[in-house]
This record gives structure tokens, C-alpha cells and sequence, in this order.
């Protein structure tokens, strides 16, 4: 067979994304491993570190010296420490820390994808979803399984967090919930940033206790608390913003449409609904991150997908909500804000 080859191409682009997984899985086993924290109080030699977090000497080298490559860790004097970023982000003594979602990612999602083949073929789920009929009923049983998820849930939210408390109009009202907001790190964002406001986290009743936790850690019970309830059976906590993040994405349509119509319900006369998500881009050509997120979505539930701003408008306005705008908040999240049509009542 005779071809030729475009000598302007190379085929280094494509084969650093088919390989691309050594890079993750050697960031996922650091945060398995523990070593950032290990390396939190300062440098430490090669032999030290192989002792505390147990490497083989076949491995121990090379293992470090390719997160240095990275640039995770630092080397200076056959002395080991964290970078900035991984001294800052995954230190797990630091309220900074956001290794939860990789410890989620090593623990439940690294091996799903790897059968992400067979759900292309049958738009099943390939993790526990496959056998049973309520997968958060199951999750919320496993004490230390949920632990785990709401932790990553920190890392997945808190860039999102810090700026939705700062583009969003809180000056304007004075209660908010977050429905669905697991462990609560968005609540505890918004509290930080405007003193004025009360509020909380309504989720399953298991999540209460890391919930409580959470905002006692940070000094926030006074203004914040957990709400229990399920979204599905329950009404609505009341409020002037209620907020649906990093929750569409695991329902099918019909879900969808069901949740903002009842926080259309829940909300009084000029509050406001918003929802925030890896939005789909319009042209579903550029933001890769909410794409593999909606593959995720495969991959773990059994109709959840991610979705275009157009489209999550087009639900609120079906739900009555007026004044709908998209907002982008990151490079991969955005935002829809809908007003249900009336004035807040003074309070």
C-alpha cells in the first residue's frame, strides 16, 4: 500500500493524549500515597520518603524524579519538596486541600473509564449503577465510602465557589441554599465573602453529620446549617437564592425539568434560581472538559448528561423563571441565573 505523510504533522499531539494517562495515574497515586502531605513540614531525602509512604527501591526513584519532570514536587541536593501548587492544594492538613477529588478519582472513577468502550456500545453505566436501582441510597449506606465523596466534591467546586460569591449579586438578598450541596464548600464560599448573608446545604439526611462538621471547621455554624431532605420526595427548602450545582448533570431530562420546577416553587416573588455546571459550549466544540464530563455521566448514572446554557434556559423558562442569563465562570464552568417574576418582600 503506497501513502505519504504531510511532513507539517506530527504525531506527538495524538500520542500525548492516548498516553496521557501515565501522567494522571502518577498524580492519582500520589494522592493515595499521601506523599505531598508527608513532604508539608519540608524536604525530605529519597530514602526518608520511601519509609514513610513505603516504595520499593525498584520504584522510589523514578517514581519522584517524574513528578519533579511534572513539575509536582521539587528537587534540589537530593532533597524532595512540594511544589507550590501541591503544597497549597494537597497538603491534607491545609483547609486549602482539594486532593479529595482525586482520591475520589483513584478510588472509583480511574477504573470505570476503563470501560468506557463497553458503554459506548450500550449506554449503560459501568459502575454500581449497573446492579442497583438507587445508587446514592447505596452510597449514603458505606459510611467511609460517602466520606470520601463529599471530600472530592470540595475539589470539583471550589475554583466554581469563590466565583460565583463574587459575580453574583448577593447585596441584593439575604437567605440562599444550596440543594444538593453535599459537604457544603459552596455555602461556605458565599458565607466568606458577604457577612450579611444566612444560609445552607440541603441534602440526603447522611450527609448531615460531615456537613455540621464542615461548617464548624471553618467557624460558620452561626450563619450556616444543613437541611435534610430528599429533592425528589421534599419540598424545597425556602430562600432568596437557591442554588442547583454539580447536580443536573446525574438526572436524565425529565428529572431535570422536575428540580428546577420546584425550586420555581420554592422560591418567593423575585428570588433567584441559580445553576451552575461544566456547561456544554453552544457549538459542543471546545470546552472538552464538560463533554468527557457528560461521558462521566455515562459512565456513572443511568440518564445523567451535561448540557448547553441555551438548554438549561429553555427549562427554566418552561418553569416560569424570567430575566435568564448564562454567565462563565471558568474556563470549564458556567453559570444560568433565572428570577422568578415578582419583588422581594422586605425583610
Amino acid at each position: 500500500m503506497e501513502y505519504s505523510m504531510d511532513n507539517r504533522l506530527s504525531p506527538n499531539r495524538v500520542i500525548d493524549i492516548g498516553m496521557s494517562f501515565w501522567t494522571a495515574k502518577a498524580l492519582l497515586s500520589d494522592a493515595q500515597l499521601g506523599l505531598f502531605t508527608e513532604l508539608a513540614n519540608g524536604p525530605l531525602e529519597l530514602e526518608t520518603i520511601s519509609t514513610r509512604i513505603n516504595l520499593h527501591p525498584r520504584s522510589a526513584r523514578d517514581f519522584l524524579d517524574a513528578l519533579v519532570a511534572l513539575g509536582l514536587l521539587e528537587r534540589k541536593e537530593d532533597l524532595y519538596t512540594n511544589s507550590a501548587e501541591t503544597d497549597l492544594f494537597l497538603d491534607r492538613e491545609k483547609l486549602t486541600y482539594v486532593g479529595g477529588l482525586l482520591e475520589l478519582a483513584e478510588a472509583r472513577l480511574y477504573p470505570v473509564w476503563g470501560a468506557l468502550t463497553e458503554a459506548l456500545h450500550t449506554g449503560l453505566p459501568q459502575n454500581e449503577a449497573k446492579q442497583i436501582s438507587d445508587y446514592y441510597a447505596d452510597l449514603c449506606s458505606d459510611r467511609e465510602r460517602l466520606r470520601t465523596f463529599l471530600h472530592g466534591m470540595i475539589g470539583l467546586t471550589l475554583d466554581t465557589a469563590r466565583e460565583i460569591a463574587k459575580r453574583f449579586p448577593w447585596k441584593s438578598y439575604k437567605t440562599f441554599v444550596d440543594i444538593g450541596g453535599a459537604i457544603g464548600a459552596l455555602s461556605e464560599q458565599i458565607a466568606l465573602a458577604h457577612a450579611h448573608l444566612t444560609g445552607g446545604s440541603f441534602d440526603l439526611p447522611a450527609v448531615g453529620e460531615f456537613c455540621d462538621e464542615y461548617f464548624a471547621s471553618r467557624g460558620l455554624c452561626d450563619r450556616l446549617k444543613f437541611y435534610t431532605g430528599d429533592f425528589f420526595k421534599d419540598e424545597l427548602p425556602k430562600a432568596d437564592v437557591l442554588v442547583i450545582g454539580h447536580v443536573l448533570t446525574n438526572w436524565n431530562l425529565e428529572e431535570k425539568r422536575l428540580l428546577i420546577s420546584k425550586a420555581y416553587a420554592a422560591l418567593p416573588p423575585g428570588g433567584a434560581l441559580l445553576v451552575y455546571d461544566p456547561l456544554i459550549d453552544e457549538d459542543r466544540s471546545s470546552n472538552a472538559f464538560g463533554l468527557l464530563m457528560s461521558l462521566n455521566m455515562l459512565l456513572v448514572t443511568s440518564g445523567g448528561f451535561v448540557y448547553t446554557g441555551s438548554e438549561c434556559s429553555s427549562w427554566m423558562r418552561e418553569a416560569g423563571f424570567h430575566d435568564i442569563r448564562v454567565e462563565e465562570l471558568t474556563a470549564t464552568e458556567s453559570m444560568v441565573v433565572g428570577i422568578k417574576p415578582g419583588r422581594l418582600s422586605p425583610q
